[in-house]
């Protein structure tokens, strides 16, 4: 793959992991560099094992992985944000914390969640080959980079929201998987 289309996949597919990754870090009551690098990490390894394997599965299995990814993306997104908008709105129970991004299984979610068009991209690679890998591990760096920006960026603007972060944060994540299913459904407006 040329360098211009490399670099342009590659922000296409981090965008995803980033608004997620604001998302995360307006839930993140006292940033640390480890809860940062373990969101960032999580979404950049994700984006290369899924483009690697999307890569490797070639032709095979294409139009069965077409034809859900869009609702598997909407379906993930929308219960981690649906509990995230319910858990906002219920009363906090004194010692009680906040949906918790942090958490192994939905930290995984949303990983995988924002990594299943990495595996649609994958799928589109016709030849198998040294670039194949080469693209990966430039798709995790950039989605990487911008995980760790979205995190920052989330985190100091959730300062300022408090508790209502939750809530906007459960809405941005079905708001990310409605607009998957739009871009499914309805082509041209994406």
């Amino acid at each position: 793959m040329e360098v211009l289309n490399v670099s342009l996949l590659s922000i296409g597919l981090a965008a995803d992991a980033f608004s997620v990754s604001i998302t995360s870090g307006l839930l993140i009551q006292r940033i640390k560099l480890n809860k940062v690098l373990t969101i960032a990490l999580a979404f950049g390894i994700f984006q290369i094992l899924m483009f690697t394997l999307g890569g490797l599965m070639g032709f095979t299995v294409r139009p069965w992985i077409g034809g859900v990814e869009h609702w598997i993306v909407f379906v993930l997104l929308s219960v981690i944000g649906g509990k995230m908008v319910y858990e906002s709105m219920k009363e906090r129970e004194e010692g009680k914390d906040r949906f918790n991004p942090m958490e192994i299984y939905t930290l995984l979610g949303l990983a995988i969640a924002t990594s299943l068009d990495s595996l649609a991209a994958g799928l589109g690679v016709i030849s198998i080959d040294d670039a194949l890998l080469h693209t990966a591990m430039i798709i995790g760096a950039v989605t990487f980079a911008f995980s760790v920006c979205g995190v920052v960026l989330g985190n100091l603007v959730g300062r300022h929201l408090d508790l209502k972060a939750e809530m906007i944060g459960g809405l941005i994540l079905i708001a990310i998987g409605l607009r998957t299913l739009w871009e499914h459904f309805i082509p041209s407006a994406s």
